[in-house]
This record gives structure tokens, C-alpha cells and sequence, in this order.
């Protein structure tokens, strides 16, 4: 895997996977709209996912989960509402935004962070 994309397609595999074996089940991958993207939307119980994947090789520029700025947040937030107004009988699903995060040459570590918009105080 020489190229970016490729990458982060491996990433965001290697993300569902790991999701779906603690129990989460795929709703839609890749969900674009012109508000921005999202990774993964997943299943959990009654709550509807909204995951952002970030990978990154090694730490030099800083983490994965350091990488998710507010700009970023704030995308992912607006296509969310886009999702729930497109797909109306998730609306009304309690809903949170996850962030996975690969990294390593060999995408051998992987942290999940629940509820990683959430905000404090």
C-alpha cells in the first residue's frame, strides 16, 4: 500500500472489523454529502455511530486522535444531520461520534474513543 487512499482504505477495514467484533453492526460506509463525509455510520444497541477513522504511521505531526481539529468535528457533526434527515428512521435514534484510530506501519494499534465530540464542562 504505497498511497495515501489506499491507506486509509485499509484503515477504515480494519476499523469495521474491529468494530463488528465488539458487537456493532454496519449501517453505511463512506456516507458523502456536500456538508463533508463519514467513515463509518454503525450500529450499537438502540444508538445509531457516526466514526471517524484517522490513521497515521507514527506520531511525528502528532497522534490520529490529535488530528480530529474542530473544523473537522464541526464537518462531520453537519453530515451527520444530512445522514438523519436523508435517512429518516434513524432520526429519532440516540446518536454519538466515535473516533477510531490506526496506527503503525502495520495498522497494529487501535484505540477507539466513544463518544469523542462530546463536550466537556
Amino acid at each position: 500500500m504505497s498511497n495515501p487512499r489506499e491507506r486509509g482504505e485499509a484503515a477504515e477495514r480494519l476499523a469495521e472489523n474491529y468494530l463488528r467484533e465488539r458487537g456493532l453492526k454496519l449501517v453505511e460506509r463512506n456516507f458523502h454529502s456536500r456538508k463533508g463525509e463519514i467513515d463509518l455510520v454503525m450500529q450499537d444497541g438502540g444508538h445509531l455511530i457516526f466514526v471517524e477513522v484517522r490513521f497515521r504511521r507514527n506520531d511525528h505531526f502528532g497522534s490520529a486522535a490529535e488530528s480530529i481539529t474542530l473544523t473537522k468535528q464541526r464537518r462531520v457533526i453537519n453530515a451527520a444531520s444530512y445522514f438523519l434527515q436523508c435517512r429518516r428512521q434513524w432520526r429519532d435514534s440516540p446518536c454519538r461520534f466515535d473516533v477510531l484510530t490506526v496506527s503503525g506501519r502495520s495498522h497494529e494499534e487501535i484505540g477507539w474513543i466513544r463518544d469523542a465530540f462530546r463536550q466537556e464542562g
